[in-house]
């Protein structure tokens, strides 16, 4: 909610999804904006993720970021 507060404030126009496959892939938040995606992916402690391949694949300019509790005051300000 508070992601969707800052983009309300800073008028970030965004569409925003999830991602996911059949077999249990997923990015928890997607950011479509200024015609490009954003993935986020959120973790409480700081942990070894990898972005999914058949993300990358299907969407080989998008960014990917994992947010956890060192780096979400960065996510959210």
């Amino acid at each position: 909610m508070e992601r969707l507060k800052k983009q309300e404030y800073q008028r970030l126009f965004s569409n925003n999804y999830f991602w996911r496959t059949y077999d249990q892939k997923e990015i928890d938040l997607i950011e479509e904006r200024e015609g490009k995606l954003f993935a986020f992916e959120f973790k409480y402690v700081k942990a070894k993720v990898k972005e999914p391949k058949q993300w990358r694949k299907a969407y080989p300019d998008s960014e990917f970021k994992v947010v956890t509790s060192d780096n979400f005051l960065e996510f959210l300000i």
